[in-house]
């Protein structure tokens, strides 16, 4: 019986997560703690029994580290990895690399929590959590979603935002309550699907 299983990784925490900036579709890398975020989950899917069949990541290199990381701690460096624009992070636009603390400052903080937290009101030059849902979910179902329900186990690690993209879908969110729904750094989200594709079971291994 295929365990159609699809496992979520948001990648570890990046340098300008620690320095409070917008980040984006710009490249920082792993900080020390995010590297061992990283492979803090590698340890504990390996813990846990876990083995994977394919892996998708995006083309920033904060979550292809993350990845690498994991698949190293799981003895597993050599899985196929699928790397896509499409599971890159929102892009924050003129927003980016700016201090959030400094964005609040200069359009005030009712503005920038718009921009944060609403679903379709986009920064300037950026994209809205439903543009990059629209960005990412018809991958999902096009590149992922296939390889699941014909039983591989695969790996995604990603962005907080592409992340929200699928977990949207995952656990039947609506616009008003995906935006509240967090995603620690370097935590897996294991979800198994039925044929239908609908969620069987999920753990979340944060904290």
């Amino acid at each position: 019986m295929s365990e159609r299983l699809l496992v979520l990784v948001r990648h570890g925490q990046s340098e300008w997560n620690l320095k409070n900036l917008f980040t984006g579709w710009r490249d920082p890398d792993l900080t020390a703690l995010g590297v061992e975020e990283a492979k803090k989950a590698g340890a504990r899917l390996k813990a846990e029994g876990y083995q994977f069949d394919i892996a998708f990541t995006s083309q920033l290199s904060r979550a292809q580290k993350t990845l690498d990381l994991a698949l190293n701690e799981l003895g597993q460096t050599d899985l196929p990895v699928v790397k896509d624009l499409a599971l890159n992070e929102r892009d924050y636009g003129d927003l980016s690399g700016l201090n959030k603390d400094d964005a609040r400052v200069k359009w005030g903080e009712e503005q920038v929590h718009l921009w944060r937290r609403s679903y379709d009101v986009p920064p300037p030059g950026g994209e809205s959590l439903k543009d990059t849902v629209a960005r990412t979910l018809p991958y999902y179902v096009t590149e992922i979603l296939p390889k699941v329900l014909q039983g591989n186990r695969v790996l995604v690690a990603a962005h907080g935002n592409s992340l929200r993209a699928l977990i949207m879908v995952l656990e039947k969110h609506t616009p008003e309550t995906i935006t509240h729904r967090e995603l620690a750094t370097g935590a897996p989200v294991i979800y198994r699907l039925k044929a239908d594709s609908t969620v069987e079971s999920v753990v979340d291994l944060a904290g």
